[in-house]
């Protein structure tokens, strides 16, 4: 009989902390926790819009929110969610759904984390 051993998923997240702290520097505590909760906001609707046109299929429209989940998130200095977005839209214009499945799994947890990161950094929530 084979033994089954569950594998716990968890890894960390990068912020890029001198970019937030660059934020912050260049517009001031109250804006800059206005303009990252706005950043904020646009990438929660960004990965959920990735998650609906990876789920439909439509791989086209899974890159294109992947490339702006990747770009938002490096403004911001989440340096692991940008990463991940880029390597999932890559796959999406490769049409690699071995690959697709695997990195979509991925930006999902790793886009959760990286916004409670931020969030919880910036003092917004």
């Amino acid at each position: 009989m084979a033994q089954i051993t569950a594998l716990a998923v968890s890894e960390p997240v990068r912020v890029d902390s001198r970019r937030v702290g660059d934020i912050v520097t260049e517009l001031g505590e109250t804006a800059a926790q206005n303009v990252i909760g706005l950043a904020l906001e646009q990438l929660a609707g960004a990965l959920t819009s990735a998650d609906r046109a990876i789920r439909d299929a439509d791989l086209d429209e899974a890159a294109r929110q992947c490339d702006l989940l990747a770009r938002l998130a490096w403004q911001i200095g989440l340096l692991s969610l940008a990463g991940v977005a880029m390597d999932l839209g890559c796959c999406a214009e490769r049409r690699d759904p071995v690959a697709l499945g695997a990195i979509h799994a991925r930006l999902m947890r790793v886009g959760n984390r990286s916004l409670t990161a931020i969030w919880d950094r910036t003092g917004l929530g």
